[in-house]
C-alpha cells in the first residue's frame, strides 16, 4: 500500500509539473517551474543546459546558482573541464557528484564547495534530432543516500526528460504531429505508470501490439525513448 501511495503521489506531481510546463511562455518561465520542481525533490539549486542540433555553439543555459558562482564558473572556463558535462556528452545515465568524479578537476570541485555547492546529481537527455540537454540538481547539505535515491530518482530522471523536451519545444518550431487514437490511448496508460504488459492486459491487446504502437508514436514525435515520448505527447496536448 505504501508503494502504491507513493506512486500515486509521484504521478500527481508529474501531471501538475507537465500542466505548468505546457503553459510556460518562454524558457525563463519554464526554468522557474523546474526550479520549483527541484525544490519539491529536496534540491536548492537547479541548472539546465541545452545544445541545439546542427550547431556547436547554439547553447542555452539556465540556473539559480548565486551570481558569484556563475561569474566564477565563467571566468575560470570550468565548462571545458566539468566532468558532469563530459559524462552527459557520452551517456544518458544519471551521475552523482563525488571526489572521484572531480579528481581531474580538483580546482572546480573545491571552488564549488566554497560556494556551498557540495551535493549534486545530473542526467543528460537527447531528442532524435540531436538536441542534447542536461539537468543538474544540487544543494549545500545532506548527501544523497540510498533510501532517498531509491525513493526519488525516478522523479528526478523524469524531470530531466520533461525539462529537456519542454526546453527543446520552446527553442524550435514543432512540426505538426498526429497520433492515432490507439497510439494516444496506449501512451495515456503509460503516462499513468503502466508497463507495456499492463497496458496490453487493460486494452485486450498483445504486449507486442502495444510496443508497436509505442514505437510508431516515438517515430512520429522524434522521441529517443518511451519516457520522452509520453512527456512530449503530453506537452503537445496529444493525450
Amino acid at each position: 500500500m505504501k508503494d502504491e501511495r507513493i506512486s500515486g503521489q509521484a504521478l500527481g506531481w508529474r501531471e501538475d509539473c507537465l500542466a505548468n510546463m505546457a503553459q510556460a511562455p518562454d524558457a525563463a518561465s519554464l526554468h522557474a517551474i523546474v526550479v520549483g520542481a527541484a525544490r519539491d525533490l529536496g534540491f536548492d539549486y537547479c541548472a539546465y543546459g541545452l545544445r541545439m542540433p546542427l550547431s556547436s555553439t547554439r547553447t542555452v543555459m539556465f540556473n539559480n546558482y548565486s551570481a558569484a558562482w556563475q561569474a566564477r564558473y565563467a571566468s575560470q572556463a570550468y565548462l571545458a573541464v566539468d566532468p558532469t558535462v563530459a559524462h552527459g556528452a557520452s551517456s544518458l545515465l544519471p551521475i552523482m557528484w563525488s571526489e572521484a568524479l572531480f579528481a581531474a578537476a580538483r580546482p572546480l570541485w573545491e571552488d564549488a564547495r566554497g560556494h556551498h555547492l557540495r551535493v549534486g546529481w545530473a542526467q543528460a537527455s537527447r531528442t532524435a534530432d540531436g538536441g542534447t540537454g542536461m539537468l543538474t540538481l544540487a544543494r549545500s547539505h545532506d548527501p544523497i543516500l540510498e533510501p532517498e535515491l531509491r525513493h526519488r530518482e525516478g522523479s528526478m530522471s523524469w524531470l530531466a526528460h520533461a525539462t529537456h523536451e519542454s526546453m527543446a519545444r520552446l527553442h524550435r518550431l514543432e512540426a505538426a504531429v498526429a497520433l492515432t487514437a490507439r497510439e494516444a490511448e496506449v501512451l495515456r496508460w503509460m503516462a499513468d505508470g503502466k508497463t507495456s504488459s499492463e497496458a496490453a492486459d487493460i486494452l485486450g491487446l498483445s504486449e507486442r501490439t502495444v510496443n508497436f504502437h509505442v514505437a510508431n508514436a516515438m517515430t512520429k514525435l522524434g522521441a529517443a525513448n518511451k519516457t520522452a515520448c509520453v512527456v512530449k505527447a503530453a506537452l503537445l496536448g496529444l493525450l
